[in-house]
């Protein structure tokens, strides 16, 4: 029997009768029965708050002998089932609640959060709590998914998945193919293995489970082709002007020729072409990139990038667009102007009391080419990035906007090049769409064949890896669930500000997995140990 009193001090005290009065119980060294009382003592446990208010129990427990004589313990202590457990002063109802608050929110957090439940703990306490639960048993996954993530600076990590469970094995520092394959030799039985194009994880996997089929993921396939397409958009920057629609009074200009004098007159301009000219004429006498860079008091990948240019273009930097506040107010503008009002503070006013928030500055600085007999300046269309381009030939037919469908046609029309491109990309997405792999080896000869090197590029990484690839293409396995993991392991690093350890970042990533899993359709459960 139990009873309690309510002591002047703000914590709730429970004191109980003997535990268990005459009750055999076994020994925790070999589980032999025993009742043989050597002597009783006192063991005072922490428990959940009781009305908000911090609750301890004070059981009296017995010590006993074990009768066994081949057990190497003379005396043992009995233990109470849901309440007691060995070496620990929380009942397992509060050590769950530790463990769970620390595997959401780790050492600081977790602190804070259990302060205001009433259980005062450090954050180092709280950490050392969760360090000390167990991963739960790995069991080899059919299919599995291989990833890499950034730790710190140039520092990464792989993480493993399970793709059929969705939840994430194990994850260390570094991404070498050896580390892999002898995980996978310890591990047998991975039938699958997704992953990207990179070179290392395919040579691990070849070498750890070489019965396992790879499939190159279709993201990554269609971000690599993506890539290649900005490359020869910014190659062909000059003719990216196509696409904005002829002026209606003077005609359609020369595009090239308007587009590079215009560039070249510009300061950025003269810079790209003047480095382009230095950086080329260096790397032709047969040095290299550190020599050039140090001659020329510039960084080597700076000059790398100049070097592997065709044209200046290509390295010349753009202008950002800037949308002005006033652009919507400039034909009122015009139309005030001509009706003889030349004072920019009443115009000003005028335009505030339209709606426009901006500076008077901005509005003393529109008029000033009318006080010159000037046009007012007009906001004028620029032509798409090479960003925008390749998202424009990259985008599916159907969900290409009116804007994009009547700028693309032009652009394509007059830039053979990327009207080749736009055609290898559709062949791509049919692929993908059908999930048919049989056009893939003409594909990868077209994509050789078309005179452009980032293309000709691609083809020859595509070739290495063309049965991944054509996994890829013609399975449902994807690498989905990995750059889930990995957004989820991002979380974890900026809750512990990015100053977790490989072991602590495992011990959160793998746990708070299993623990949403666990409490995703049973709210309501009772928190216990994992």
């Amino acid at each position: 029997m139990c009873w309690w009193s309510r002591p002047t001090s703000p914590m709730l005290s429970w004191r109980s009768a003997p535990a268990r009065s005459g009750a055999p119980a076994g020994c925790t060294g070999c589980g032999q029965l025993s009742a043989w009382c050597h002597s009783r003592y006192v063991r005072r446990l922490a428990d959940v708050t009781l009305g908000g208010r911090p609750l301890r129990i004070e059981l009296s427990v017995r010590r006993l002998y074990c009768e066994s004589p081949t057990c190497p313990k003379v005396t043992f202590a009995e233990q109470v089932p849901g309440l007691t457990v060995r070496y620990q002063r929380r009942t397992p109802q509060l050590q769950g609640l530790v463990e769970a608050v620390g595997v959401v929110l780790a050492g600081r957090g977790g602190a804070r959060m259990l302060r205001i439940l009433n259980v005062t703990l450090s954050r180092c306490t709280v950490l050392s709590q969760l360090m000390r639960v167990p991963l739960p048993l790995l069991d080899t996954p059919r299919v599995l998914g291989v990833d890499d993530f950034a730790l710190y600076g140039g520092t990464y990590g792989t993480l493993l998945v399970d793709a059929t469970t969705r939840l994430p094995l194990t994850l260390w520092e570094g991404r070498d193919a050896e580390q892999l394959s002898r995980w996978l030799r310890e591990h047998p039985g991975v039938e699958v293995a997704c992953r990207d194009g990179s070179l290392t994880y395919r040579q691990g996997i070849t070498a750890g489970a070489p019965d396992a089929v790879q499939v190159s993921d279709r993201f990554h396939l269609w971000q690599g082709l993506s890539r290649r397409v900005q490359d020869i958009a910014s190659a062909h920057r000059g003719c990216l002007a196509a696409a904005l629609p002829p002026d209606r009074e003077t005609g359609p200009a020369p595009v090239e020729e308007a587009t590079g004098n215009t560039a070249a007159d510009t300061r950025a301009g003269r810079h790209a072409r003047r480095l382009f000219e230095a950086v080329h004429a260096l790397a032709r006498s047969g040095r290299s990139h550190s020599s050039v860079a140090r001659e020329l008091g510039l960084d080597r990948r700076t000059v790398r990038k100049y070097a592997q240019a065709r044209t200046w273009q290509e390295v010349m930097r753009r202008p950002p667009r800037k949308h002005s506040a006033l652009n919507p107010y400039l034909d009122y503008l015009q139309q005030r102007w001509d009706e003889g009002q030349h004072s920019a503070k009443i115009l000003h006013e005028e335009l505030q009391g339209k709606g426009y928030l901006g500076h008077y500055q901005r509005v003393k600085m529109a008029v000033a080419p009318l006080r010159r007999g000037l046009p007012l300046d007009e906001p004028r269309e620029r032509p798409p990035s090479p960003r925008e381009a390749a998202r424009w030939i990259t985008t599916h037919p159907h969900r290409r906007n009116r804007h994009i469908n009547d700028r693309l046609p032009r652009l394509l029309d007059h830039c053979p090049e990327l009207r080749h491109t736009h055609d290898l990309v559709r062949r791509f997405a049919t692929m993908l769409d059908n999930r048919d792999a049989t056009p893939m080896p003409g594909w990868l000869n077209d994509l050789a064949n078309s005179g452009l090197a980032p293309l000709a590029g691609l083809a020859r990484a595509l070739r290495e890896d063309r049965h991944a690839v054509a996994q890829g293409i013609t399975t449902l396995y994807n690498s989905g669930v990995n750059e889930g993991r990995i957004t989820d392991i991002k979380l974890q690093k900026r809750l512990m500000a990015g100053r977790a350890g490989i072991p602590l970042l495992r011990q959160r990533v793998v746990l708070i997995a299993h623990l949403r899993r666990r409490y995703a359709d049973r709210p309501t459960r009772e928190v216990g140990p994992f």
